[in-house]
């Protein structure tokens, strides 16, 4: 019989002391067994506690709390009620353990304040008020990253918080918040790029993407239906024998009678009473006849299909000098909402910003420290150069081959000051037909050209982006297809290239 392995019990009641680090996350441990304030296992079970409600958006009572002393933790909740800490701490475990963290590291100022020579019920003060004005300028800091971005970074943690800070106090944050507040005032350009992405279906009905399916209609049709009609004195077969008063088919005994003097009478009578003996025909026929007839049918009709969205966003930028002023700041505010998407859906976001030949930055944006700064970088830049679209769309071309971004879709904002060769233009278009690639244009001037009427599946017309350079005017044209319009000769259709062939 094996024998049972025997637990050791020398450290066993040391050990339960620890037990609720089990539930703690590990950056919380050396702040939680080592601080100054109170016991051990109160400590513990407090963080546990603390943890918990402000997950839940929410702060327990003083008087429920274990740990610190009772004055304390009643200064302590009365801080970050007024902070309004359990409701910026809502779900976001990160921003939680940074917040107790905090709490640990001022708390153990306690001691050093007793030794400066302050009271108790001072030191505990100065502690406090410590905490609150760290946190009154962070929660300023988190109110601006959500402004701006929609939700919290996603690494602010402790240890990328004194970055992320340092960031939002930096001049290019200004240009992140005025190009915000160009955004306000574009809410189309936020619902189009919400749209785009192929990864799963939406509810709303896509009418430019058709398929062609049978649907069982009503319909008469005509019926071929057989039958045997019965034709008197209809040649054929011979069947048998009957009386009638058919002379020509009747038997040659009958005929007989003619011949006689006397009998010839008998047959005279036997035909008028029509019961001479005859050779009865086989007088059917087959007859075919069409009669109409309710039936099913199907019927090919095109249904449209659910818009596809989500998934990745890949983003040309056109950064040349013909677009600097209000398109500029249109532009910046594309990339800014692109990002802003991307992040609150959990979606990857990769720029390409352009200019003339050879002149392509290419960068990921996350909101995250890096991202943030690379995002200010960019939106902090004056555009310049020339315009080259074919670089950028091979690039994005070679984006879309790898798995990651195969289901992405491409969003092109210029001034369509450009044109794509037409090597590029087919390998565009055998993207899009062979994997569903689409291509939103959005529109930063007057006009579409032919360049951009040939590159984009649909483009959004941003009509007055001139005010957005501080000239209060809309578009000088009508209509931005004057192209299409008055030169629909010039476009490379499918109809105008077979025409010049």
């Amino acid at each position: 019989m094996k024998a049972q392995s025997v637990r050791p019990l020398l450290f066993e009641a040391k050990e339960q002391r620890l037990a609720a680090l089990d539930s703690l996350p590990s950056k919380l441990w050396l702040g939680g067994v080592t601080n100054a304030q109170g016991e051990l296992e109160p400590r513990l079970q407090a963080l546990l506690m603390l943890r918990d409600e402000l997950a839940a958006g929410r702060l327990a009572p003083a008087a429920l709390w274990a740990w610190p002393a009772p004055a304390l933790a009643t200064a302590l909740a009365a801080s970050m009620d007024q902070l309004g800490l359990p409701g910026y701490c809502a779900s976001q475990q990160n921003l939680i353990d940074t917040v107790l963290m905090s709490l640990l590291f001022h708390l153990d100022f306690i001691v050093d304040f007793r030794d400066r020579g302050a009271s108790e019920e001072r030191a505990m003060r100065m502690a406090v008020d410590a905490f609150a004005d760290d946190w009154r300028e962070r929660c300023g800091q988190i109110d601006q990253l959500v402004d701006v971005f929609g939700l919290l970074p996603e690494d602010g943690k402790s240890t990328r918080w004194d970055m992320i800070r340092g960031l939002l106090r930096s001049e290019g944050w200004q240009d992140v918040v005025r190009i915000r507040r160009a955004l306000e005032s574009l809410p189309e350009l936020a619902r189009l790029i919400r749209g785009l992405g192929r990864a799963q279906q939406s509810e709303v009905v896509d009418q430019a993407s058709q398929n062609t399916v049978p649907v069982l209609e009503q319909a008469i049709a005509q019926r071929p239906e057989g039958r045997t009609v019965h034709v008197p004195d209809l040649p054929g077969e011979t069947r048998g024998i009957k009386r009638s008063d058919r002379f020509a088919r009747m038997l040659p005994a009958e005929a007989m009678l003619l011949g006689h003097p006397k009998l010839r009478l008998v047959w005279h009578a036997r035909r008028a009473e029509r019961t001479l003996l005859s050779y009865e025909d086989d007088d059917r026929m087959r007859e075919i006849r069409l009669h109409e007839a309710l039936v099913w049918r199907p019927h090919p009709e095109p249904r449209p299909d659910r818009r596809l969205e989500m998934g990745p966003i890949i983003i040309c930028v056109d950064t040349s000098g013909s677009m600097q002023g209000g398109a500029e700041t249109v532009a910046k505010a594309t990339v800014l909402e692109a990002v802003r998407t991307a992040h609150a859906q959990k979606r990857a976001c990769h720029v390409f910003a352009f200019g003339g030949p050879d002149e392509v930055v290419e960068m990921e944006l996350a909101v995250d420290a890096e991202g943030i700064e690379r995002l200010m970088r960019f939106l902090g830049q004056t555009f310049c150069g020339g315009t080259d679209i074919c670089g950028p769309l091979e690039k994005a071309i070679a984006k879309l081959e790898d798995k990651r971004w195969q289901l992405a879709d491409l969003l092109l904002a210029s001034d369509g000051e450009f044109g794509a060769t037409q090597e590029v233009s087919d390998r565009l278009d055998r993207v899009k037909t062979q994997s569903g690639l689409r291509v939103q244009g959005i529109l930063i001037g007057d006009r579409e050209t032919i360049g951009l009427l040939e590159v984009c599946d649909e483009i959004y017309w941003v009509r007055d982006w001139r005010r957005y350079g501080g000239f209060k005017v809309d578009s000088p044209v009508h209509s931005k297809s004057i192209t299409a319009t008055f030169f629909p000769g010039a476009l490379r259709s499918p109809e105008n290239r077979q025409s010049t062939k």
